[in-house]
């Protein structure tokens, strides 16, 4: 028996066939008969994770904290009187990381925030890959880190700087410190990659983005290494406030940390988070041929645009899904091939609908589905570069981090939604969704480095 008809039987809907965005598929239905719309090409592996989360600043204790299943949202200071006065916040000292002497040296004083969080992530990446940046060819080596935002606080101390004491009050750091390709650059300097350095801005999905256009970068034979994910840090209270007045965050106040939870029926909203994430990509072969074992492999990646509105989805998720049929068009592989998903899961109204829908009429088999931003809040640009991260971390490890808050998903959602504590379940491949405001979709498409080809 195939694979793809084993799920369709362990399901008990092995006859379904499912119509998507002009496909018609059911078990053992290949879209590309395993070469994809590229044709044969060498896979992308991963070679290395950074992770700096609201939830833990390294893979352990990243991986600690998802599984675990609790929200780490909480109250903050510097928001009391606002709308929202809570988010998922990256400690500090005592506690948590000094940012300032983790990044080290005497260039930190001209970084700002999200630009810290993504170095600390991307040198955790490299050091992963066993890669060292003074032995490669900077010429052959890319960065591609997606940031929605930039240096907002930044920005919002220059302008009542700006307003309080006047010009010559404002920083001439301002520029460099808040655009928010800051964080490609200062990467890119840190580890002397001096190919591609590219800074997409899709929201939400900039870090999911990030690892697509490096995808292409390796396919093509721009890059023999890329580090590519997305970083992001607004926790200010202009941008909460912002986000509340449009009503995109949980008004949940009574307890922060029951605020996000993902495919519930009483959602509300999201709750805001900061991070980083970065992955190292390189041709499968050549990973090898140093003597270097993937964490796993990116086999197909898709994206499309809602072209509906600004900010809301589109009702249906029919363009989404043209992005999770593009990514497994480009594995090669059929819906029933999927394992698990990784959703984007916000905890809003609307997304959640569309992307339930989406998942039920694309994956009838009904794949194990987990949301990170249960427990990590939603990390904006950074999100689908840390959901990336545990996607591949599932892989490897044969365990799935379990929603937060979240007893059972809606009735309305035909969803096997893993709840309360995590599930032991080998998993060979898995999707990972993000979307963001503007209508970008993105999914990316890993498998089990054992069973790859």
């Amino acid at each position: 028996m195939t694979r793809t008809a084993e799920h369709g039987n362990r399901h008990g809907r092995g006859h379904a066939h499912a119509r998507g965005h002009g496909y018609e598929y059911g078990p053992g239905r290949r879209y590309g008969h395993g070469r994809g719309r590229r044709g044969a090409v060498d896979p992308v592996a991963v070679t290395g994770l950074g992770v700096v989360t609201p939830a833990g600043t390294d893979e352990r204790t990243f991986w600690e904290g998802l599984c675990a299943g609790r929200s780490v949202a909480r109250r903050r200071a510097e928001l009391a009187g606002m709308p929202v006065d809570f988010a998922c916040a990256v400690e500090g000292p005592p506690a948590g990381l000094d940012l300032d002497e983790a990044v080290g040296g005497r260039s930190v004083w001209r970084m700002a925030r999200f630009v810290k969080l993504a170095l600390i992530a991307a040198r955790q990446a490299v050091d992963d890959a066993g890669l060292s940046p003074g032995d490669w060819d900077g010429g052959r080596v890319g960065v591609v880190l997606g940031v929605g935002v930039g240096g907002v606080s930044v920005l919002v101390d220059n302008a009542l700087r700006l307003h309080a004491e006047g010009p010559q009050a404002v920083s001439p750091l301002l520029v460099p410190m808040m655009i928010p390709n800051a964080a490609a650059g200062e990467v890119a300097i840190a580890l002397g990659a001096r190919g591609p350095s590219l800074a997409p801005a899709t929201a939400c999905a900039s870090g999911a983005t990030a690892i697509a256009l490096a995808r292409d970068l390796l396919v093509s034979g721009a890059c023999d290494v890329v580090v590519a994910g997305g970083a992001e840090s607004v926790l200010t209270p202009l941008v909460l406030t912002a986000f509340a007045r449009m009503g995109a965050l949980s008004t949940r106040t009574g307890d922060p940390a029951e605020a996000s939870r993902p495919f519930a029926a009483d959602r509300d909203g999201f709750v805001i988070g900061e991070g980083a994430a970065m992955l190292v990509l390189e041709r499968n072969a050549d990973a090898r041929a140093r003597g270097r074992t993937p964490r796993a492999l990116l086999t197909g990646a898709g994206s499309s645009t809602d072209a509906y509105h600004p900010t809301a989805p589109a009702p249906g998720g029919r363009n989404a899904q043209a992005a999770v049929e593009t990514a497994l068009e480009d594995a090669g592989w059929s819906p029933y091939d999927i394992e698990h998903v990784n959703a984007h899961g916000t905890s809003t109204v609307l997304n959640d609908a569309m992307e339930a829908t989406l998942i039920e009429r694309v994956f009838p088999h009904r794949p194990p589905v987990t949301a990170p931003k249960g427990v990590l809040g939603h990390t904006l640009a950074a999100a689908g570069a840390i959901e990336a991260v545990a996607t591949v971390l599932t892989l490897e490890r044969g365990i799935i981090p379990p929603i937060a808050n979240l007893d059972a998903p809606a009735v309305e959602f035909d969803l096997d939604c893993v709840t309360k504590t995590p599930r032991s379940q080998v998993v060979e491949t898995a999707v990972s969704h993000s979307f963001g405001f503007g209508g970008h979709n993105v999914a990316l498409v890993f498998q089990r480095t054992s069973t790859a080809g």
